[in-house]
Formats: C-alpha cells, structure tokens, sequence
C-alpha cells in the first residue's frame, strides 16, 4: 500500500502543474520525461507562436513572384528549428528562474525546482538543443544566418527583464518573432515591409503575453517579478485592445506593403476580430479564462500566415 502510494505521489510530482498535455507525459518513459516537460514539448503553443512567424516572413517574400520548390525545404527546417530553439529558450529561461518558480505554486513542479533534474543534467540537455538548432542554423542562405545570430543576445538577456522592467512582455516580443526577419533573409532579404510586420507581430505578443501573464498576478506582485499584467492593473483589458489594433494596423501595412492588396485586408480584418474575442472573453473571470485565451493566439497567428500564403499564390 506504501509503495503504490509512493509511486503516485513520485508520478504526480513530475507532472507540472501547468503542463498542457500531462497524459502524454506520463506516456513518456521515466528517464525523459523531465526533460520533455524542461523542453516545454508538453506546452506546443509556444513552439506554434514561435514557428508561425518564420513562415510568415517567407511568405510575405514570395508574394511578389509566388512560392518557390526549395520553399517544401525551409517550411520543415523552420519547424525544426523552431522546437530546438523554443525548448533550448525555455531550459535557459528555467535555469535562470528556478528559485523564482519555486515559490509559485503552478511552476514549482517544474523539473528544475522539483529536483527532477539537476543544473548541470539542465546545461548539457540546454547544448544538445542548441546544437540541433545550430545543424538548422547550417542549411540557412549568408544573410539569413547573420539575422538569426542578431536574436542570440535577446534570447539571453529574457530571463531577466522582468526584474528590472515592467516591460518583459515587449521584450519577449522582438525575440520571440525575430523568425519573420530569418524567414524573410531566406526568402530573399529584409524589406522595410517585413520590419512593419515585424513590430505589428511584437505588438501582437505584447497583447497574448500579457493575458499569459494575468495568470501569475498575484504570485508576481509577492514576488516583485513585472509584468504589463500587473502594470496595466484594472485596465488590463483595454491595455490588450490597444495592442491588438496595433498590430492589425501595422500587420495589415505590412502586407499591404509587400503588395497582398485585399488579401491583406482581409487577414488583418480576421485577425482583428479574433482580438475583439480574446478581449470579450476576459470580460468576465479573466484569471480562470487566462490560459484558453491565450493558446487561441495559435488560430490569429494562422489567420495572418493564410492570408500571406493565400497573397503569394495569387
């Protein structure tokens, strides 16, 4: 009876509790289990948030001349690319957090806090993921590889910009879409449409990272960790509304701009009246509804990269 009471209560404490998909973690064998949910492969939508974005940028570049054969390679690549280095960001973000998520309650089941795994068993699975993203990083054209290496310094310093500025989330931002610009530098080169699609994109994380953020409100004001969740306080909302009409004006200029015409009207149309949604969502239990609004952003990310892809084939 001990021992079956043992082994749930040892099954339980490698689950986190802010895991998406416990089940499939428990499916996993023992040994790698930590390290999946380290990786966060249990949480997808950040892999998404970050992979779409590459693909908009090589999209947006090919609607002028349509898309290209060598495209069936760099669409897989980018997905590679996009889980290493979403897992290799978040094992570094967790080093760099693990006293932090062990005092709040829904991260201090995470691997590093609970003692899952070690530091440096953390570092070496850290370079084995940088490793494969490097492999990736191999395949890119000359002008590509330069933009990609330009995001290793925002990727770094993340961890920390929430100690010392209400403004995480705008960080968070320009790192975690600066794949538009490697999409785009693959494609062909980096226009100035695909820098104002680039900020409406920074605009759009801003708005889904702040209602990620509602979640922790109260176990980040104990902890004096900042956030536009907690500096937006009772007008939250409205703070996400005006960031959404941010980036669906300029994400509708930069395809407008790269020459989508109506299409790109129509992408920004739907985007933001996924937005409306979101924030008609939250009206009413925002905590609770925190976590559900936020991975629908995979839909809105996917609205946008229809819309490009649909421009380019046009």
């Amino acid at each position: 009876m001990n021992d079956s009471t043992d082994a749930d209560k040892d099954d339980r404490r490698a689950i986190p509790l802010d895991s998406a998909l416990p089940d499939w973690l428990k499916s996993l064998p023992d040994s790698s289990r930590p390290y999946a949910a380290l990786a966060r492969w249990d949480r997808p939508v950040g892999i998404w948030l970050l992979l779409i974005p590459c693909w908009m940028g090589l999209a947006q570049m090919r609607i002028p001349a349509g898309f290209q054969w060598i495209d069936l390679l760099w669409v897989p690549l980018f997905a590679i690319g996009a889980v290493a280095m979403r897992g290799a960001g978040c094992t570094w973000n967790d080093i760099q957090d693990r006293e932090i998520d062990a005092q709040v309650k829904r991260t201090a089941s995470r691997p590093l806090p609970s003692g899952e795994v070690t530091l440096q068993q953390a570092y070496i699975f850290l370079a084995a993921q940088v490793g494969v993203g490097f492999l990736v990083w191999l395949t890119l054209p000359n002008d590509a590889k330069i933009v990609a290496l330009l995001a290793l310094p925002m990727v770094a310093a993340y961890p920390f910009m929430k100690r010392v500025t209400w403004w995480p989330q705008a960080w968070l931002g320009f790192t975690f879409n600066f794949g538009v610009l490697v999409g785009a530098a693959t494609a062909t080169s980096v226009t100035g449409a695909t820098v104002v699609l680039y900020l409406g994109l920074v605009c759009w994380t801003v708005a889904y990272d702040t209602i990620y953020a509602l979640q922790d409100r109260e176990d980040d004001a104990m902890l004096g960790v900042k956030s536009t969740a907690r500096l937006f306080g009772e007008k939250v909302l409205t703070g996400v509304f005006v960031f959404h009409m941010l980036a669906t004006t300029l994400i509708f200029l930069g395809a407008y701009f790269a020459g989508a015409g109506r299409v790109g009207a129509l992408l920004a149309l739907g985007f933001f009246a996924h937005g409306v949604w979101q924030v008609s969502t939250l009206s009413n239990e925002r905590e609770a509804r925190a976590l559900g609004a936020f991975k629908s952003n995979i839909y809105a990310g996917l609205i946008v990269l229809a819309g490009l892809c649909l421009a380019a084939f046009l």
